[in-house]
């Protein structure tokens, strides 16, 4: 028979261990010596003292959720209890019971600090909602716009609330949302029938200038092509694809008439060389405007050379392209210059295709929801049908949003 501070096998081989309520039989060792078996079964002591270790680490550096370590605490005390080790079983119960007694406190500082994020998340969305209602009041379409973008990614990082307060405030940050873009669509739905007006007057005036271009009235059809020009410039820009087309057409109609005037006029070829001189002129005055730094300045000095320009007359024909061509450049590095100044001062043209696409999205997406209730309901021809119209739409729209796109998102 062997023995030990904490255990001892009798002359049968049985194997107990000692413990504050008596000796606790461990198991039975018929393999070798009672050396043995005592060294075995204080193995798997030294093996429990190591698992609760562990376990006593990951309660302390790492985030063990209290389920888990609840869970890993009651299989080593199941162990324990079965008494199938030797050592001081109890000093191991002890650490077991401070280890309960720490999750239990991880449980309540988790408990508290989730409270405290709720708390931090609920008074950061307060904020947002706040702050997109006095957004959706601002007339600043494009930084209103993006920054209402960049509050719903904030958003959408925040922790949830308790479903009804995060539906509350989500409902009010939706709606806010929802009023600004409404009041963005109204604005610029505005300006484009304002654009479309004038491609309305544009075509009348080019209507006029077409039917002129075979006068032979030289000088009071010369004065209606001056004041169809006037009217022109004062009836503002049509859309950007309508813009260039009816100015080619309204240009090339005044080109035909004057050609057919210079024609008959050929016999003024000493002052259409006059002519040419003075555009020359004018023109290397033009030139010394490039390249534009003061816009207001250059438009003002480009339109009076313009008129002075105008005032001339014709120059010889064959002079007329390149003497031209030097004002055209000048006149487009000048539009080029509005177009930037317009384009970042006044975002119409974003805004007609913003516009479009919206509208598209919101037909898809009515489709898409009918083509699901006839879907729902059984009526596949229907669907079908519906399918089909959406094809359609959905290919407008992804024009509409490529073309959105070139505008800079």
């Amino acid at each position: 028979m062997s023995s030990d501070p904490w255990g001892r096998v009798d002359e049968t081989g049985t194997v107990y261990v000692r413990t504050a309520d008596g000796e606790q039989v461990v198991g039975s060792w018929q393999a070798g010596t009672p050396e043995e078996a005592l060294a075995y079964f204080e193995r798997k002591y030294e093996g429990l003292v190591v698992e609760i270790g562990l376990l006593e680490r990951r309660v302390r550096t790492t985030d063990l959720s209290s389920k888990d370590a609840t869970t890993a605490i009651g299989h080593l005390r199941t162990q324990l209890d079965e008494h199938h080790a030797v050592g001081d079983l109890a000093a191991l119960r002890v650490r077991l019971d401070k280890l309960v007694a720490t999750v239990e406190s991880r449980r309540e500082e988790r408990k508290v600090q989730k409270a405290k994020q709720t708390d931090e998340a609920r008074l950061a969305k307060d904020k947002l909602v706040v702050e997109a209602e006095e957004l959706a009041q601002s007339d600043q379409w494009r930084s209103a716009g993006e920054r209402l973008r960049a509050l719903v990614d904030t958003w959408k990082a925040l922790p949830r609330l308790d479903r009804k307060s995060d539906d509350e405030l989500w409902h009010r940050f939706s709606h806010a949302r929802s009023a600004f873009s409404k009041r963005r669509k109204a604005h610029f739905a505005s300006l484009d029938a304002q654009r479309e007006d004038a491609r309305k007057a544009k075509e009348k005036l080019v209507a006029e200038a077409e039917s002129l271009s075979k006068s032979t009235d030289w000088g009071p059809t010369a004065a209606r092509y001056r004041d169809l020009m006037s009217d022109w410039k004062a009836v503002g820009r049509a859309q950007r694809e309508s813009e260039d087309d009816l100015w080619n057409r309204f240009r090339g109609a005044q080109d035909v008439f004057f050609a057919a005037r210079g024609e008959v006029f050929a016999e003024r070829d000493a002052e259409q060389d006059e002519n040419l001189k003075l555009k020359e002129e004018l023109a290397d005055e033009a030139e010394k405007l490039l390249p534009i730094t003061d816009l207001k300045a250059a438009r003002a000095a480009f339109r009076s050379l313009n008129e002075r320009w105008e005032a001339v007359g014709h120059v010889p024909r064959d002079a007329r392209p390149k003497v031209e061509g030097r004002m055209h450049t000048v006149e487009r590095a000048l539009q080029e210059s509005e177009e930037t100044e317009w384009r970042r001062t006044n975002p119409e043209a974003r805004a007609r295709a913003a516009g479009l696409t919206g509208q598209l999205q919101a037909a898809v997406d009515k489709l898409r929801g009918q083509i699901d209730v006839a879907r729902a309901a059984g009526n596949n021809a229907k669907a079908d049908k519906l399918a089909r119209e959406l094809e359609g739409r959905q290919a407008l729209l992804d024009q509409a949003v490529k073309g959105l796109e070139e505008f800079g998102g």
